[in-house]
């Protein structure tokens, strides 16, 4: 069976076909600045060099036909025709109540997913947008939309509610979900594996750190709390994201500065963060330079953001009762091994113990824990796209 997994963003088009007997990757590449000058089509296919495709690209249907046009083509894709794809799994950010597990595509799934774009406006209507594109270009594969919210759905309702009037949650679902679940289960799953003990009772923190970052505490491979909440905004400090700050700073920046709650929130989504402490960039990889030459609020976003991510750690270990194995994932998790040294430095108290030697590694499985270390610490890149085929071939069986 072949399953294409498609992450529609606002300007971009993710892809990845695998072939589901041995879970091989057949090829993968990304539409980027789709709807602006200079879109163009990265294209990889194992064993070959990757195409760059400098092609105009309107819309995401133009960029999805394009993809279509390069997986089937003859001298520089991998399928003989488009009709070998059995299904489209596609990540959806918010799926709220409505979904727990993933779910089969049809007009009435669309129009709920459309009553959940309040919830995730920035996210949720490009998700959409690859689910109507990817219907019309393959109306004979199945459409399987898999959940960032999904995972975390089991969360009690102790963790998962706010202290507000409850009937803000029976009237309008005003609640924490949480999000990069598909992550979170991949590489805690992943974790669990390693200790070869399947999920069994192990208590799990995995740390999905990148321009979007977040926290999941995991017992017995469910998910009990997580750092992200009614919004992908809530939580840990991240590249241009606030995170979680007093709320009452909205309506005075409102008043102070003129502005709407709407633009205030825009604010804290895209000019927080890193980005709005060190006012250079949201890449640590550019604070890390800047403050090597004596930046004081780049070293400032990289303490801020280190601080954030250790006491988050350390607020989620009495949701699982201790920690056993602490896992590093995503573009910052994966490949800083400043930030997992500097976070970890805060963590001697629960007997985390770093190998510098084998902290050196960048986006490779590995131990990065010391002999002697209480807590296993590892780096697991994670591999979303894996885990939505995997969740959309299960659907189908």
């Amino acid at each position: 069976m072949k399953i294409l997994v498609v992450n529609c963003g606002s300007s971009t088009l993710k892809y990845k076909l695998f072939e589901m007997e041995g879970e091989r990757v057949l090829a993968w590449g990304m539409a980027d600045r789709i709807g602006s000058a200079g879109s163009r089509i990265y294209h990889r296919v194992p064993g070959r060099e990757e195409i760059v495709l400098d092609d105009p690209l309107p819309g995401h249907g133009e960029a999805a036909e394009r993809i279509l046009g390069l997986l089937t083509d003859a001298g520089r894709g991998v399928l003989g025709a488009a009709a070998e794809i059995s299904a489209v799994g596609h990540r959806v950010v918010h799926g709220g109540e409505f979904f727990q597990q993933p779910v089969l595509v049809d007009d009435g799934v669309i129009l709920t997913l459309e009553e959940c774009s309040d919830l995730a406006p920035l996210h949720n209507p490009p998700n959409l947008t690859g689910i109507r594109v990817c219907r019309r270009l393959m109306p004979h594969a199945a459409q399987v939309a898999v959940f960032d919210t999904a995972f975390h759905q089991t969360m009690p309702e102790y963790a998962c509610l706010y202290p507000i009037p409850y009937r803000y949650y029976k009237d309008f679902r005003v609640r924490k979900y949480g999000f990069h679940g598909t992550s979170h289960k991949y590489v805690s799953a992943r974790a669990a594996e390693i200790a070869g003990s399947g999920s069994g009772d192990l208590k799990i923190i995995t740390c999905h750190l990148g321009n979007g970052s977040s926290l999941c505490a995991v017992r017995g491979g469910r998910s009990v709390d997580t750092t992200m909440g009614f919004t992908p905004l809530a939580g840990l400090m991240m590249g241009t994201r606030c995170g979680d700050i007093d709320p009452s700073i909205i309506p005075y920046l409102a008043e102070k500065e003129g502005l709407t709650a709407g633009r205030v929130v825009e604010v804290l989504n895209k000019d927080s963060g890193a980005l709005g402490i060190s006012g250079i960039s949201s890449d640590f990889r550019d604070l890390f330079r800047a403050a090597g030459e004596g930046n004081k609020r780049a070293r400032l976003a990289i303490d801020m953001f280190v601080y954030r991510v250790a006491a988050g750690i350390g607020s989620l270990v009495p949701a699982i009762g201790g920690l056993d194995m602490l896992v590093f994932t995503a573009g910052i998790g994966e490949n800083s091994p400043e930030i997992r040294r500097e976070v970890c430095a805060y963590l001697t108290w629960l007997g985390v113990l770093l190998d510098d030697d084998r902290n050196s590694v960048r986006g490779a499985e590995a131990e990065i824990s010391a002999p002697g270390s209480a807590v296993k610490v590892l780096v697991i890149p994670t591999d979303e796209e894996k885990m939505i085929a995997r969740e959309t071939a299960l659907l189908l069986k």
